[in-house]
């Protein structure tokens, strides 16, 4: 399965002073004016080039304008799509939602996308401080990893990815999920880093409330089932209770081993 999930970690880790944005800035686009005189040299010919000219220029900027917004909507959620072969040699579209990653879990272990190759992959991004949603979701995770190991004897890799690594350090993970389940691995990282993966999967977080060193992280509370070549299946939101999330995941399974 990759490289191990206990390998050395280096003894600088860049935690500290981390500074927290946690959004996407969007591209600007500045109109360009055109000119609206010609030399006036000769009025008729003046009048001609004017007649050729405005349409034309107005033709281009029109054409940048849809060319930008197809740019900005390739940028949107859902990120795109591309072709997965079933067993069966059919094609099936999926969302291209997730890539490469470099984080740390709990133990300061670098981890990569690698490591979670060949086994089936429950992700959540949330932050230890969130105060109701957040707390909720990781509960349902343990539940759900849970069921499916104790009724259904298939075993899931449970993750939690934070968005906070400002406040959430290996240590304080480590402490946040051992309240629910210790088999849950912690993934933080520097800000960039994190900022990255959430990028690929399409996840949105910004600071909110900020009063001093306190404040809160709004965010899509996304959970992700992945199947052993990392591509994601389903995205659960948290309508799902875990009976139901898990039924969904031996569903997704079943389908993915015929």
């Amino acid at each position: 399965m990759g490289t191990s999930l206990h390998e050395e970690f280096p003894k600088v880790y860049p935690f500290q002073g981390f500074q927290s944005r946690g959004y996407i800035e969007g591209t600007n686009y500045r109109d360009h004016k055109l000119p609206r005189k010609l030399p006036e040299d000769n009025e008729l010919h003046s009048q001609s080039w004017r007649n050729y000219i405005i349409p034309t220029a107005v033709l281009v900027i029109a054409g940048a304008g849809l060319l930008i917004h197809y740019n900005d909507e390739k940028r949107a959620i859902p990120k795109g799509s591309h072709q997965s072969t079933n067993s069966d040699g059919s094609k099936v579209n999926r969302p291209a939602i997730g890539g490469p990653f470099r984080l740390f879990d709990t133990e300061k272990n670098l981890v990569t996308e690698s490591n979670l190759q060949g086994n089936w992959t429950l992700m959540y991004f949330g932050y230890t401080s969130s105060p109701d949603v957040g707390p909720e979701e990781v509960k349902k995770m343990a539940e759900v990893i849970q069921i499916l190991e104790s009724e259904h004897n298939f075993k899931i890799t449970p993750i939690f990815v934070t968005i906070d690594p400002q406040r959430d350090s290996p240590a304080q993970l480590r402490a946040y999920l051992g309240e629910f389940d210790s088999r849950i691995i912690g993934l933080t990282g520097p800000i960039a880093a994190v900022r990255q993966m959430a990028q690929e999967y399409r996840i949105y977080f910004k600071k909110v409330d900020e009063e001093g060193q306190d404040y809160l992280v709004e965010c899509s509370h996304n959970m992700y089932l992945l199947d052993p070549n990392m591509e994601i299946l389903r995205c659960f939101g948290v309508e799902y209770d875990a009976l139901q999330l898990s039924n969904a995941i031996m569903m997704e399974m079943k389908k993915a081993s015929k």
